[in-house]
């Protein structure tokens, strides 16, 4: 199956995909959706994330050459390095991107995402996909400068419109090797596969359950590969996953409400 969260009559609906056209359902993808009458073409559609989670878990480093090539301070991991990332940094398909005043880099970061299906504790590898949902296209948007200013990752990856997510969940795909590719204005930048994930996704799902409670929605962010591109204001950013699609979002210059200008400096008195 080909799942969708849509735009409609001014509220979220579901979908299923059957060739570029979006049938209205009934239910939900946790408990079974049933397809009904055709809405219209996907490209005429305002898609919204694809599901809404209760927590987004990213994974950091989980690609050999990003470490090399990118990140020599870091040392190849002895077990994954996990975060969270708010939900309200989620954007479909389509939204902008927002790059807020005061950062200097800005990088798109090309991921699969795992869609977890049902509440899972305690999963063991060999049983992890039987708790998946599907998967989709993600994009780990990272403010580098704060990321290395403050030493921790929650503001650089945590702001509004940071976490891109789309365009659809599919279903029945095997996550051991699909092609990822990241542009920039049609500039390939990433390219890679699932393949060179240090930890794969049966791994990730154990390791994590034995964290945290998994439930129905939540997203795991596997991972991004080396050269992820930076971003400036007009930029057209692409994540492309085989057997997936584009998830596509263009970069826009943060406007604050008042009209004025922000920095992050704050007064003692």
């Amino acid at each position: 199956m080909r799942i969708v969260r849509y735009l409609w009559e001014g509220g979220p609906r579901w979908g299923l995909v059957e060739g570029d056209v979006v049938l209205a359902t009934s239910g939900d993808p946790f408990q079974g959706l049933r397809p009904g009458e055709a809405v219209g073409p996907i490209d005429q559609l305002t898609l919204l994330p694809p599901v809404v989670p209760s927590k987004i878990i990213a994974i950091g480093l989980n690609y050999l050459d990003h470490i090399t090539e990118d990140a020599p301070q870091f040392q190849v991991p002895d077990n994954p390095i996990i975060f969270l990332k708010p939900p309200s940094s989620l954007v479909g398909h389509g939204a902008p991107i927002v790059l807020p005043q005061g950062t200097e880099q800005v990088d798109s970061e090309a991921e699969l995402a795992v869609v977890i299906g049902r509440r899972a504790r305690y999963v063991r590898p060999e049983q992890a996909l039987d708790v998946v949902l599907g998967y989709t296209c993600s994009n780990d948007v990272s403010a580098r400068d704060y990321q290395f200013r403050d030493g921790q990752w929650a503001r650089a990856k945590g702001f509004d419109t940071f976490t891109p997510l789309g365009p659809m969940i599919v279903t029945d795909l095997d996550p051991r090797d699909l092609a990822i590719t990241s542009r920039v204005n049609g500039t390939v930048h990433q390219q890679s596969t699932t393949a060179k994930l240090l930890f794969s996704v049966p791994e990730l799902i154990a390791f994590i359950s034995r964290v945290m409670t998994l439930e129905p929605g939540d997203i795991i962010m596997t991972g991004t590969p080396a050269h992820p591109p930076r971003m400036q204001p007009g930029d057209v950013v692409e994540i492309e996953i085989a057997g997936i699609g584009v998830l596509r979002n263009v970069a826009v210059a943060e406007t604050l409400p008042d009209g004025g200008t922000f920095t992050w400096r704050l007064s003692r008195e």
